[in-house]
């Protein structure tokens, strides 16, 4: 049971109501009895305890949250044994970024600058400890009264060295595609330059009022990343200047490689626009252009199609070699 009502017991925590319920938990507002502090507690459902990949999420994001230390992440408080799996987190005063971002469709640009820049430095510590976000999305962040960020849910984070959790495994857990990043979308693990990508994303979408790229189903949408090029930043927005756009280009480069290789050179250039040199990018030129990913779905239904006949082939071979 993942339902609780105000005034109940959890241990030594005392439930205040909910806050929250997604598919695999329910937050709670709560008061540590101990010493009077309020705290935010996420109670799993029967169901995901019962899902190995899921509750392997779970365990993952509260064993992460324990070792990391930075204004900008949310706290997670280590406990001794409890009647249960449940995870207790410090709370937060604020509101998620995607409800700003619903409210006023672009934001200002200096408040889009000043949100990305703390989400710059809380990942650039994030990544310090060798843990990568890899779920990055405005419904992850919460900000406070002055626009301090928290980072709240790592549960597909992935520390250095441990086991691959594959994007194919965790697709509804992931929820929306818009702001995955290229090689994610190819089934890859994703470094430190997939949280840079996803935060490009974010801040083209607080300039603009708009994601990069759109579709009527999540795979067009990972499709139209892999294949086309976005409406460039100053189509859907003129405000923006052209060294913001080449900051955001650069943070959305298709190839890893050739983007920032971390969230402290991205901050670097926002912090000092002026000092970024505008490049002449294809980008700006060709984006009208689309390309569909038909033939590529054609080549890979033929694919599966025939795989029966080569094993069917194979058996035949060995049977006759017998």
């Amino acid at each position: 049971m993942s339902e609780f009502h105000p005034g109940d017991k959890l241990d030594h925590y005392r439930i205040d109501g909910l806050v929250a319920r997604s598919g695999m938990a329910s937050i709670f507002r709560g008061v540590d009895e101990r010493n009077g502090q309020a705290v935010a507690i996420k109670v799993p459902h029967p169901e995901m305890e019962a899902d190995p990949i899921l509750f392997d999420r779970f365990k993952r994001e509260e064993d992460i949250g324990i070792k990391l230390n930075h204004p900008g992440v949310v706290r997670v408080f280590s406990d001794e044994k409890r009647s249960r799996r449940y995870m207790v987190l410090e709370w937060v005063d604020g509101r998620l970024l995607r409800q700003i971002m619903n409210e006023q469709k672009p934001l200002p640009q200096e408040r889009a600058i000043r949100i990305t820049l703390a989400l710059c430095k809380a990942l650039d510590y994030v990544h310090s400890q060798g843990v990568v976000h890899r779920d990055l999305k405005p419904e992850n962040i919460m900000v406070g009264p002055n626009d301090e960020v928290k980072l709240i849910d790592f549960g597909i984070a992935a520390n250095a060295g441990s086991r691959r959790l594959t994007f194919a495994k965790l697709t509804e857990a992931m929820g929306t595609p818009d702001y995955i990043s290229p090689e994610q979308v190819k089934g890859k693990r994703g470094d430190a330059r997939s949280d840079v990508y996803s935060l490009g994303i974010m801040f083209y979408e607080m300039l603009t009022g708009k994601v990069p790229f759109t579709g009527p189903n999540p795979f067009v949408i990972m499709n139209e990343r892999l294949l086309n090029n976005p409406i460039p930043p100053r189509e859907a927005n003129p405000e923006v200047s052209p060294e913001l756009q080449e900051i955001i280009y650069r943070a959305l480069e298709r190839d890893p490689s050739k983007r920032y290789p971390n969230a402290h050179e991205f901050a670097v250039d926002l912090e000092h626009p002026e000092k970024v040199g505008v490049a002449d990018r294809e980008e700006m030129k060709n984006w009208q252009k689309r390309r569909s990913p038909v033939m590529r779905q054609v080549l890979f239904y033929i694919m599966l199609a025939l795989i029966p006949v080569v094993i069917f082939g194979l058996m035949l071979y060995i049977a006759n070699r017998k």
